[in-house]
């Protein structure tokens, strides 16, 4: 009797253990990498205009420290990079509905956004900062200064930057816009008081078009990592992303895009 209960144990074992088998397998064969390969491209959402991460230059070709990130990770498939330009606010409802493959467009990661995608291990840490009309000097020393509805604060549409302004400066009147530039373009021209924004974009607005018109409150008070996002469920592409990710940052590669974009402004004369 002991034996015919062991053989129906094993027989049970190894019944789970083929399912669980092929459930992996059929999982494996769904991953958008599957895709990619099978299509020789890997198609990558963005919203060119985040300084230095994805811009355009006067070619038309799409360029920026994400972007050589992207550009090495097609090199390594073996398929071809086709960046897709987007509203930002249309990203992750083009990825939701497989007119993209991979998020590649600066995004923070937050809960909310995780609820309707997942992310790979985050690629760069940012925080939001704010430019401030050089006529409130010395009247405003914080971020918290702003919070008070004599002051129009603006940010870029559908951002972490909107979201700092909503939740951290809710007295504060708020405007916002299609694109970073026309948001500090407001706040240059004398329409706003402040713009919420990240810091690699206001440090390069404020080195090049801020002196004598605006002052910069650069010390982050928001932590945000940046990170590649994909559709739920695909943990052979996330195991990828995040293999890849470990692997250019320590062999040099993601060194050398770093230098290429933070510790040089040569590419601004390239730009459209």
């Amino acid at each position: 009797m002991k034996k015919v209960y062991l053989m129906l144990a094993l027989v049970m074992v190894l019944g789970f253990a083929f399912s669980a088998n092929a459930s992996d397998i059929d999982l494996a064969k769904k991953s958008t990498l599957n895709s990619i390969l099978k299509r020789g491209e890997i198609r990558a959402g963005l919203d060119s205009g985040y300084m230095p991460f994805e811009m355009t230059d006067k070619n038309g070709r799409f360029i920026g420290f994400e972007m050589d990130i992207m550009r090495e990770m097609a090199k390594d498939m073996g398929v071809k990079f086709v960046p897709v330009n987007m509203s930002f606010d249309g990203i992750i409802p083009a990825l939701l509905t497989n007119k993209i493959d991979i998020i590649a467009s600066g995004m923070t990661v937050n809960a909310k956004r995780n609820l309707q995608i997942n992310f790979a291990n985050p690629f760069f840490v940012v925080g939001q900062t704010a430019l401030v009309s050089k006529k409130l000097e010395g009247k405003v020393k914080s971020y918290k200064d702003l919070n008070t509805p004599e002051y129009t604060i603006v940010s870029k549409l559908g951002t972490t930057g909107e979201q700092s302004v909503k939740r951290l400066l809710p007295k504060a009147k708020y405007k916002s816009f299609e694109t970073e530039s026309d948001a500090a373009l407001e706040v240059l021209n004398g329409k706003a008081d402040a713009m919420v924004y990240d810091l690699p974009f206001n440090a390069i607005f404020m080195a090049e078009q801020g002196k004598g018109k605006l002052f910069f409150l650069d010390k982050p008070f928001t932590y945000e990592p940046l990170a590649f996002g994909i559709r739920k469920g695909d943990p052979d592409f996330i195991n990828f992303l995040n293999n890849f990710l470990i692997q250019i940052k320590n062999d040099g590669r993601y060194e050398k895009f770093y230098a290429k974009w933070f510790m040089s402004t040569d590419w601004r004369k390239n730009l459209q």
